[in-house]
């Protein structure tokens, strides 16, 4: 690796963007590596650096290069929920049939977390699979009502993959659905918006 490769991985993760320039200008490469494979452009999406993340897509950056955890730039917007990044990101052309270690797509994680408006906005504005299972068996409604708290935050999660065209009774590995899963927690308001769909 190069002193310019250093500088970049560096810069990209501190989120200083002057840095970045100047480490691109000096010949460094948009997909230098750190011991755990992670490329610069992954490092800023880590830290939601958005305006460092602007200049290394502009450099070429791979949005979808993925390090030793399999996670990408593009996957990780599902666990950090920048709608800024994603968005940033997305005029790169992310795959979004990429998956992570459990085999799940980034509207995967966000709904877990209750990540609300960045589950608006990949349905809104991407392609991405709503029923797409990673390899707990659970797609994103299921990991919403298994892993969420039953709350507000979940609660709209529901209604928007509900909206999106999420298939309600679509079960997990063993057979059972988000509206049973709901029930077991006491998720009242969700298992009602379950029901409503049924």
């Amino acid at each position: 690796m190069t002193s310019a490769d250093r500088a970049l991985l560096t810069a990209a993760e501190a989120g200083d963007t002057d840095a970045v320039r100047a480490a691109l200008a000096a010949g460094a490469d948009p997909e230098a590596r750190d011991a755990h494979r992670r490329t610069p452009l992954l490092l800023a999406a880590l830290g939601d650096h958005v305006a460092t993340a602007e200049v290394l897509v502009a450099a070429g950056a791979d949005v979808n290069a993925a390090d030793d955890r399999a996670d990408s730039p593009w996957l990780v917007t599902g666990v950090t929920g920048s709608v800024p990044m994603m968005r940033t990101l997305l005029p790169a052309g992310p795959d979004l049939k990429q998956v992570n270690r459990f085999g799940g797509v980034s509207l995967i994680p966000a709904a877990e977390r209750g990540h609300v408006a960045y589950v608006r906005a990949v349905l809104r504005e991407t392609g991405i699979d709503v029923d797409h299972v990673n390899r707990l068996g659970w797609t994103a409604l299921l990991e919403a009502v298994i892993l969420g708290h039953g709350d507000r935050a979940h609660q709209e999660i529901v209604e928007l993959l509900i909206t999106a065209g999420a298939t309600p009774g679509l079960p997990d590995g063993d057979g059972v659905t988000a509206l049973e899963h709901a029930e077991r927690r006491g998720f009242t308001e969700i298992a009602g918006l379950l029901r409503a769909v049924r």
